[in-house]
């Protein structure tokens, strides 16, 4: 799909607005928060391709059946192997698709569901980290129809105080996910 298309179809048809912040080198971990619905995946890949940034995320693998599987790896899509299946951890493939991919920016939702959780997986720090890449936090607001990159994150040694720290992020943002019931947060306190 060609970028005028993706945005007259994300802008005109569907009344999104991306924001214009995508990085130049086309490399990094941009989060899609809040995921509460599979439409996040629509929403975010047209943001990327609108703006000439060809995104990839990791699906698992036993969505990739005809016509489904096709349509997934033109969407850039890379196939997850499940342990029982010969694959290795979910870290280890983000991993080593940033070190075998020159030019990559992977889509990653830190919920890890679409379901309601209060604890979000830590795993983007350690993808950061150990891959040498940039995380942007990106966002899909199904409130006011925004979907953005994001700014760019900086973590720290400390994955439980930047995942505090992300979330208060995207609390002061007011982000609103498709089912807002599904978005929640940790309580610090407890």
């Amino acid at each position: 799909m060609k970028a005028k298309t993706a945005d007259f179809i994300l802008t005109r048809i569907l009344g999104w607005t991306g924001e214009d912040n995508f990085p130049k080198d086309h490399r990094g971990l941009m989060l899609g928060v809040p995921h509460t619905s599979v439409w996040d995946l629509v929403i975010s890949y047209l943001y990327a391709i609108s703006k000439g940034a060809p995104i990839h995320i990791l699906v698992k693998e036993k969505f990739f059946f005809w016509p489904v599987g096709a349509i997934l790896r033109k969407w850039g899509a890379i196939p997850l192997k499940s342990k029982s299946n010969g694959g290795t951890s979910t870290l280890m493939q983000m991993i080593d698709a940033f070190n075998t991919h020159d030019h990559i920016f992977m889509g990653l939702a830190p919920e890890g569901t679409r379901k309601p959780v209060k604890k979000w997986k830590t795993g983007c720090f350690v993808i950061s980290k150990r891959a040498g890449i940039p995380i942007y936090a990106g966002f899909i607001d199904w409130g006011r129809k925004v979907v953005s990159c994001g700014e760019k994150f900086e973590i720290t040694d400390d994955p439980q105080a930047d995942m505090l720290r992300l979330q208060q992020h995207y609390k002061d943002l007011g982000v609103q996910g498709k089912y807002p019931d599904k978005f929640v947060f940790d309580d610090p306190v407890k």
